[in-house]
């Protein structure tokens, strides 16, 4: 038998959208992403420096569901999450989602194991999304 794939970091993460242009607006507005490049059918990537998110529409329209919206209960996706330095950049992204009205979760502590810091928090679609801090040191 051969031996197992030997992969490296991720190199993209691609959603699927109810509405394009919404959902660059936020990713750039809110998250610190740069549009890269929109192409068609209805398609974009946007990049942070570290992550690279594509952004498209169903290639079937015909085949979405009407008023679809993201669920993490099921197969698929459960949410994704994005770095911050420490605690102190998660109290002032809470603090900001606060100042732009944007729902989202209380900051968590993982404990000891885990050594983490996380705040959940929705894009436009419902997609679950989170900011994770390390513990100091």
């Amino acid at each position: 038998m051969a031996n197992a794939i030997s992969t490296g970091g991720l190199h993209h993460v691609t959603l699927t959208v109810t509405d394009l242009q919404r959902s660059i607006d936020f990713y750039t507005m809110h998250l610190g992403f740069d549009l890269l490049m929109k192409f068609e059918p209805n398609r974009a990537l946007i990049h942070n420096g570290s992550v690279l998110l594509a952004l498209g529409q169903p290639y079937d329209p015909a085949q979405a569901l009407e008023n679809d919206a993201f669920n993490e209960n099921r197969v698929g996706l459960d949410h994704i999450s994005f770095a911050v330095e420490d605690l102190a950049a998660l109290e002032e992204a809470a603090a900001y989602f606060d100042e732009q009205n944007l729902d989202h979760g209380e900051i968590r502590d993982l404990g000891g194991d885990f050594a983490i810091y996380v705040m959940a928090f929705r894009d436009p679609d419902n997609i679950q999304l989170e900011l994770t801090a390390p513990y100091p040191g």
